[in-house]
């Protein structure tokens, strides 16, 4: 039986994560400004089906693997702050262009949308820090099976980032609209993207928080 305050924990964090700008957002932005909501929704798919990896790995206790090797876990956020550093350039570079800028991108087939949906979400820093490290803090041994606590943990997180992906895939076309007829608004959407991202990776590199077995 979960904690009301485990629930709302994870909610929260979940929430604040998909708020955030991160490689998920700029894809399914992307890529529905590009081809569609279809497409945006397919991708999002896709994302959905990464997670459906991590919960299944954070069920199987691959926590534990990070608490007892703790290099592995080390190196994973180091590569990730260092991919959203990357990010965070791109964003602001000279020449950079804004994820909601009109941009010509080929026309993916369906298959290929889930999949990229489903590698982005794979490779994206935050939610394996957020499945390695947070959901587990939430998981209390005295009130049963601690891999239906991660399970029922990680479809809390996963409910809370579908709804709100949803809702920006179903509103990117038409705030890209919007931005696009204001230059000054879409070059400060940029910058302060590139600040969210550059921020987040300073944060999860400096971040002592360390994988507790699940």
């Amino acid at each position: 039986m979960l904690q009301t305050t485990a629930i709302l924990g994870v909610a929260a964090a979940a929430l604040g994560m998909v708020l955030t700008p991160g490689p998920n957002m700029m894809y399914l932005v992307s890529r529905t400004v590009a081809q569609g909501r279809r497409a945006g929704l397919i991708s999002l798919a896709g994302v959905a089906a990464g997670f459906g990896v991590y919960l299944l790995a954070a069920a199987v206790g691959i926590t534990a693997v990070f608490a007892v090797v703790p290099g592995l876990y080390l190196g994973l956020k180091l590569a990730g702050a260092g991919y959203l550093l990357w990010l965070a350039w791109q964003a602001v570079r000279p020449g950079g262009t804004s994820v909601f800028a009109p941009v010509e991108l080929p026309v993916d087939p369906a298959r290929r949308l889930f999949t990229m949906g489903f590698v982005t979400n794979l490779l994206n820093p935050k939610i394996a820090i957020m499945y390695m490290a947070l959901i587990p803090q939430f998981v209390d041994p005295g009130r049963g099976a601690l891999w239906l606590q991660s399970l029922s943990l990680g479809a809390v997180q996963i409910a809370v980032a579908l709804a709100v992906n949803a809702l920006i895939v179903l509103g990117a076309a038409g705030l890209a609209s919007f931005l696009t007829a204001r230059p000054l608004w879409l070059r400060t959407q940029r910058y302060l993207m590139g600040t969210a991202l550059g921020t987040i990776a300073i944060l999860l590199a400096t971040d002592r928080t360390r994988p507790a077995p699940a």
